[in-house]
Parts: structure tokens; C-alpha cells; sequence
């Protein structure tokens, strides 16, 4: 039975009129007691496998700062991947980066079909409520902004990146974003790395692309934001880049760039 008080996103309230949701779809790393940790150690949910590492207090910090409003997701990835199409392979992992996860396996039918309707889809839910509520305050189709982190190292390869903007083909946010981060010298700014930004049924695809809203996937190396004084510099250089991007006029029109996986079912518009 899932525990009835489990809340598998938090909203952070701000002023919807600005135009402007941030959305973190790994935010956080919390099971249902229920789940008993999934057999798993606690040490692994201090790794990445878990959550993304410092994009809570990123988020938080952003979201304060600027004053706009934010979904966090509250549960695990381990449980089940909310930035994953609900037909993806790698939805519920049962195998990640070494570690065997044995509450994963088997998974039955019923089980998937569980955690989809208990944990995933009012994640969705709420993020696709909390989109609609900018448009609708603001009276422009708003800006979505995604906030990850990845690891330094992963499976032997030394990433240079500091961050990585992730994008599909609604270039409106990506190019000005890497354009302004690449503008400090200190920093080693990924096109579309460490990851490819063009996944069918992700969380940008699923609340921004079938829409026609403008977004980007940021991706920030995880021991840049491991501490405070890491977050806090990464939110003092975010916050005016940010500003900025939402300030162009062309960030809130609905325009359909289509996607590189394929036909587009397009929402609005």
C-alpha cells in the first residue's frame, strides 16, 4: 500500500505574471516507506543514480532570487523516471551505473502501472497545471526552464563540460543561454552535451515542445553545486542570463520548431 501522505512534487510559489516556470524533475531522492528503500543501501542514494545533486537548492535559489514560481519532483528516479517518456525502456531502471536495484525486479505489470498512477503522472500533472497557470497570468505563452545536474566522471570518461544547455530544435532559448555562459572564459559550456536534448516523451518534450513554448534543459556539472557557496554562485550568474532570455519578445510566442524524434501531436496552437 502506498503511504497516503507521500507528495510526489512540491510547487514553490512566485509571481506567475513574469513569465517564467522552472522545473526540476530530479530534484529529489525521497521513497514512500513502503518501498523500503528498494533494497538498496542508503549510501546509494547519495549518488547521482538517485537525484540530481544539487538542483534542489539551485532551484530554490533561483525561484527565491527571481521571484518566479517552480515544480520540484520529490521522489526518487530510482522509483520511476519522471523525465522519461511513460513507454521509454529506462522509465524504472533495474540496472544503473553499476548498482543492481532490487526493488525493480521483477516488475510486473501491475507494479508499473502503479507507480505511473501514483508518482509520475501527478508529477506531470502538477507541472503541466503550473504551466498553464503562467500562460494564463502572464497572458503569453511562458518560458520553461529545466535545471539538471550530471557527474564529473561516468564510466571512465572525464567530462570537461562546466554545463551543458540540452535542446530539441526550438533553438529561441539554447542559442542566446550558451551564448551568454560561453561569454565568461572560465567556463566550458556543452552544445546539446553531455546528453542530447531531443528525447521523445521527456519532460521538455511532454510540457514545452508539443506546445510550441519556449524552453531549454540546463545542465550543470554536480560538483560545481555540491555545497552552498557552489549554488550560490551558480545562481548569481543564472539570474541576470535568465532575465535577459525572458525579456525577448520572441520567447513568448507559441511557435512550433517541430522535433528531431519525429511527427509532433501539437497542444496549443
Amino acid at each position: 500500500m502506498i503511504d497516503s501522505d507521500f507528495q510526489p512534487y512540491e510547487v514553490i510559489d512566485g509571481d506567475w505574471s513574469k513569465g517564467l516556470l522552472l522545473v526540476a524533475d530530479h530534484a529529489g531522492r525521497k521513497l514512500p516507506a513502503s518501498y523500503n528503500s528498494l533494497g538498496l543501501p542508503p549510501s546509494e542514494f547519495e549518488r547521482h543514480i538517485a537525484y540530481d545533486i544539487g538542483v534542489e537548492a539551485t532551484t530554490r535559489g533561483l525561484a527565491k532570487t527571481m521571484n518566479v514560481p517552480a515544480v520540484l519532483g520529490q521522489f526518487s528516479r530510482l522509483l520511476i523516471d519522471p523525465n522519461r517518456g511513460d513507454d521509454d525502456p529506462t522509465l524504472i531502471r533495474q540496472l544503473y551505473d553499476g548498482t543492481v536495484i532490487p526493488g525493480n525486479y521483477p516488475m510486473s505489470a501491475a507494479e508499473r502501472a502503479l507507480r505511473l498512477e501514483k508518482f509520475y503522472r501527478p508529477y506531470h500533472r502538477a507541472v503541466d497545471a503550473a504551466v498553464e497557470r503562467v500562460f494564463q497570468t502572464n497572458g503569453r505563452a511562458p518560458l520553461v526552464f529545466s535545471i539538471h545536474s550530471f557527474t564529473p566522471v561516468m564510466q571512465g570518461f572525464v567530462r570537461p563540460w562546466h554545463a551543458g544547455v540540452l535542446w530539441d530544435t526550438d533553438h529561441r532559448v539554447a542559442w542566446p543561454l550558451i551564448e551568454m555562459l560561453a561569454a565568461d572564459p572560465a567556463l566550458c559550456v556543452g552544445d546539446n552535451e553531455p546528453y542530447d536534448g531531443a528525447l521523445r516523451g521527456d519532460s521538455m518534450y511532454s510540457h514545452a515542445i508539443t506546445q510550441g513554448y519556449a524552453h531549454a534543459l540546463l545542465e550543470i556539472r554536480q560538483d560545481l553545486i555540491a555545497d552552498q557557496a557552489g549554488v550560490d554562485s551558480w545562481v548569481e550568474r543564472l539570474v541576470p542570463i535568465l532575465d535577459a532570455i525572458n525579456a525577448r519578445p520572441d520567447i513568448h510566442e507559441i511557435q512550433h520548431f517541430g522535433s528531431r524524434t519525429g511527427p509532433v501531436d501539437h497542444r496549443k496552437g
